[in-house]
């Protein structure tokens, strides 16, 4: 089996300590902030009636998870590659004995 995204196959991690809390930290106090943003977007949001905070926050979420594992791939792109190589040349040790 070749690594393609490790970070997606979650019992892979599941004994490493985790840097960054899996999910958000309610208790975190919040911090007023100024933002620019297009004004129709902004007046689209009103009316739909968007919390523009919550909104803000799952977004910055999702994308420092994102730079996280490309930097994960980066970091381990040497490992990786040399893993994804030895399969390419050696197999796996299950190959006996998978049925798929």
């Amino acid at each position: 089996m070749r690594i393609f995204d490790a970070h997606k196959i979650i019992r892979y991690n599941a004994h490493v300590k985790r840097r960054f809390p899996r999910r958000r930290d309610r208790t975190a106090p919040k911090r007023a902030t100024n933002v620019s943003i297009r004004s129709d977007l902004l007046d689209a949001a009103r009316q739909a009636g968007v919390n523009l905070s919550a909104t803000l926050e799952r977004a910055l979420a999702e994308e420092l998870a994102s730079v996280r594992r490309a930097r994960w791939r980066e970091e381990n792109r040497e490992a990786i590659a040399a893993y994804n190589d030895y399969v390419d040349e050696h197999g796996t040790f299950s190959d006996g004995v998978r049925s798929f």
